[in-house]
């Protein structure tokens, strides 16, 4: 690694002498409820934490959960118990099973109850990884170009009097999941990230960048390094602004923080029982309402390249949103807005009967697209008269979810728009918005690109975004939070 010292590497393992396949089948054996599923997730993790220039910490870990849902008949209906647990040694999976079931026994019935799906019966066949094939796992091997190209930007920025400081991680987990009714899926899912953040104390200033990856080859650090200079760059000026509405840019990492906040609040049920921002007004839900005069595109797929995530439900845990009733059931491409209109909702088996509307499962990846839109982040700039340009939400939390307002604070990056140039660093604001009066109000949408959300990057990492363009983003108060 050139340029990077390492003071400090950790490994921790935890040792089983059964394979995931042999203990989920294990566990099946075991159980005595009237159904049963299990989960188990070989994670591998490797990870670089570095600090004024300087590799502080890198290590790789590995470890096992098993998760036992057991499902109990009653007059009533069916109960749930769901019991997880790291590191366990062989002999201690009984305890685990039984733990599940006595779960069960004290659960009321489940909302949602259903038969599990088997083979024959609507689950997924002929997707996901070889079932016999061992873990996928990851290593400090996967930084093998980045780590001397970060090493290169600690030398280049220690010469412009600025310190890097940031973390990198990579995971692989490996999902295997069997059913009482038969069901044997297994997924591999690789998901990196990388957070980097610059600050120069002339001018005293921060800005972040973050950037999610599959595998590390695609992450261009001196692009990264690049932008995080142009940006302290442009606070060598300084502007005080007062709160108000203004017209702001919004980067597609922005954009993605409140996407995600719109997806998941998109929950099929709450919006039926009158609970969210896509309810109707006097009953059931706004499905096939106009949500953005912009013929925008919310999609989620999960074959979409780059953004490969799990086609099959995996759930521990019966719910309004993911159930586990529903684990199996293959995920295709949904759309959920559609030319501007309010197409779908995240659908259990449950919620669709309720709102005789088609079974759409959540997913783990999202798409903000407007067909045909070219215009980069620069583009906008070079097109705005007077405007902010915010590159970074922070500490983002849900004020009314009837009308999905959220309130969070700008951080690492506001600056002044004049005459299509940056001019100047401007001071952070608490803001008051809601991503659905922010879809209705949208005037301008660039392209899409790969983007991970600085606030929800650390639970939802497959997203891509376009920059877009809000006439009158309301910026409630001045924050002195640097």
């Amino acid at each position: 690694m050139s340029g990077v010292h390492s003071p400090e590497s950790k490994r921790s393992t935890v040792s089983q002498s059964l394979s995931a396949q042999a203990v989920t089948e294990r566990v099946l054996e075991l159980s005595r409820a009237d159904d049963c599923m299990v989960l188990v997730t070989e994670n591998s993790t490797a990870n670089l934490r570095w600090a004024g220039n300087s590799l502080t910490t890198n290590g790789v870990t590995r470890g096992r959960e098993v998760t036992v849902v057991s499902l109990v008949e009653g007059p009533e209906g069916t109960s749930v118990g769901t019991v997880s647990r790291s590191g366990l040694r062989d002999d201690q999976l009984e305890d685990l099973v039984r733990s599940a079931e006595a779960a069960a026994r004290e659960a009321p019935p489940a909302e949602g109850a259903h038969p599990l799906l088997g083979p024959g019966t609507g689950a997924a066949q002929g997707v996901g990884g070889d079932w016999d094939a061992p873990p996928a796992a990851t290593d400090i091997g996967v930084f093998s170009t980045f780590a001397p190209d970060l090493g290169t930007a600690f030398e280049r920025s220690a010469k412009a009097g600025v310190k890097l400081y940031g973390y990198a991680e990579h995971s692989l987990n490996s999902t295997f999941f069997g059913s009482s009714t038969g069901v044997r899926l297994r997924h591999d899912q690789p998901t990196g990230t990388v957070d980097l953040n610059a600050k120069s104390a002339d001018p005293g200033h921060s800005t972040w960048v973050g950037r999610a990856t599959r595998d590390f080859a695609d992450i261009d650090v001196e692009a990264l390094e690049a932008e995080l200079g142009r940006r302290i760059a442009w606070a060598r000026t300084s502007v005080e602004l007062p709160a108000g509405r203004y017209e702001t840019l919004l980067p597609p990492e922005a954009v993605a923080d409140l996407m995600i906040d719109l997806y998941w609040g998109m929950g099929a049920r709450d919006a039926f029982e009158g609970r969210t921002a896509l309810s109707a007004k006097r009953a059931g839900t706004r499905v096939g309402e106009r949500l953005s005069p912009l013929p925008l595109r919310l999609r989620s797929n999960p074959a979409e390249p780059g953004l490969e995530c799990a086609p099959f439900v995996l759930a521990d845990s019966p719910g309004r949103r993911i159930s586990a009733f529903d684990n199996g059931l293959p995920i295709r491409e949904s759309e959920w807005i559609s030319d501007g209109e309010l197409s779908r909702l995240v659908q259990t088996h449950d919620s669709a009967v309720l709102t005789a509307l088609p079974v759409t499962p959540d997913t783990d990846n999202l798409v903000l697209e407007l067909p045909g839109a070219t215009a980069s982040l620069d583009d906008m700039v070079a097109g705005t008269e007077r405007g902010l340009l915010v590159t970074c939400l922070w500490y983002i939390r849900v004020v009314d979810p009837r009308s999905m307002l959220l309130t969070g604070l700008t951080r690492d990056g506001v600056y002044l728009v004049e005459d299509g140039e940056v001019k100047g660093a401007v001071n952070n604001f608490r803001f008051n918005e809601s991503p659905v009066g922010l879809l209705e109000r949208v005037s301008e949408v660039g392209r899409t690109v790969p983007a991970l959300s600085r606030e929800m990057g650390d639970y939802f990492t497959r997203t891509a975004m376009p920059p877009m363009r809000v006439p009158d983003f309301n910026m409630s108060t001045v924050s002195r939070a640097s």
